[in-house]
């Protein structure tokens, strides 16, 4: 799924959050972060090297544990930020593979399981990042950030409309990546994926 759906989830997980207490705005802050930190490893193992999708949940299940035991603002932080991390590699499954053009459902490789020691195959009910069923999913994603107060309201509707302009411009921009990636000098494209080079 694409970034600005990951973002939005991060922000539902804040919005559920704050119910137990904390700052809206440090737990929103923590929710986004939480939920875009995985992605960190786009250009090492993507998918693999910052995705846990059984192990994640660990951290995350202690960190809500002491948030409802001691509701404070930086427990409540910590909690939903460990969540979306665990939350990020679960939702890549029900997307598609990891492939430049995910569309044409190539690759049986979702996200890395460390637990099971294997890639673990794509669900596609969300066929690929991008796609006009991610943006409806994070249509979805967005109503709950509405409860949230400002600016967050505002900046969940500007990541549906940044959304909204990767999902039309999708299918042009693999063709882009690939014609740069190419371009690139040999010392820089070997730090490349090879997925940008299909």
């Amino acid at each position: 799924m694409m970034a600005m759906t990951h973002a939005l989830a991060g922000l539902v997980l804040a919005a559920l959050a704050v119910v137990v207490g904390g700052d809206p705005a440090t737990v929103a802050v923590m929710g986004l972060a939480g939920s875009l930190f995985p992605d960190l490893d786009i250009y090492a193992g993507h998918r693999k090297t910052l995705h846990y999708p059984v192990y994640g949940w660990i951290p995350a299940g202690g960190a809500v544990a002491l948030a409802v035991a001691v509701p404070t603002n930086a427990t409540v932080a910590l909690a939903t930020f460990l969540v979306a991390v665990a939350l990020h590699p679960v939702m890549d499954i029900y997307g598609g593979g990891l492939e430049l053009r995910p569309w044409e459902g190539r690759s049986e490789r979702a996200v890395y399981s460390h637990y099971h020691g294997r890639w673990l195959a794509p669900k596609r009910l969300v066929p690929y990042d991008g796609s006009p069923h991610d943006l409806g999913t994070a249509a979805v994603l967005a109503v709950p950030a509405m409860t949230l107060p400002d600016p967050v309201p505002a900046f969940a509707l500007a990541l549906l409309a940044v959304g909204a302009v990767y999902v039309a411009l999708r299918k042009r921009l693999a063709a882009v990546w690939s014609a740069l990636a190419r371009a690139l000098p040999e010392p820089v494209a070997q730090h490349v994926p090879a997925r940008f080079f299909e």
